[in-house]
């Protein structure tokens, strides 16, 4: 049996304690852009926590995306407005709103290498 660690919330209670949620590709919060994340909610003093969801689109591609989720939703809006990002509805873009759903998503796929002052490190470009 995989256990939680103690110091990580269930994904539920992510969901209820930090609703507002702000998607990321998981390729532009990795090396750098990691610490720029990190030191912008830091600096702003954001209540702030991060989880995944995979990205499903119609024709079958798949990516994985960071979840940055925030308890009050001005300092959602802040994130946003300064990385860019998609507004994520846990209740709405999940599967039925099931915490480990997946984010269906509309369209067609298109990779993001950059948003804001967010770029795909060189080695992950490939």
């Amino acid at each position: 049996m995989v256990r939680r660690s103690r110091g990580r919330p269930a994904p539920t209670i992510v969901d209820r304690e930090w609703p507002h949620q702000i998607a990321l590709p998981d390729d532009l919060c990795t090396a750098r852009n990691y610490t720029l994340i990190r030191q912008f909610c830091d600096d702003h003093g954001f209540d702030h926590w991060i989880r995944k969801v995979q990205a499903i689109w119609p024709d079958g591609r798949y990516e994985e995306w960071r979840l940055h989720c925030f308890r009050d939703p001005a300092a959602a809006e802040a994130f946003r407005a300064h990385f860019g990002g998609i507004v994520f509805d846990p209740a709405r873009d999940r599967e039925d709103g099931r915490a480990l759903g997946v984010w269906r998503r509309q369209g067609a796929y298109e990779r993001i290498l950059e948003l804001g002052p967010l770029s795909v490190p060189k080695a992950l470009r490939s």
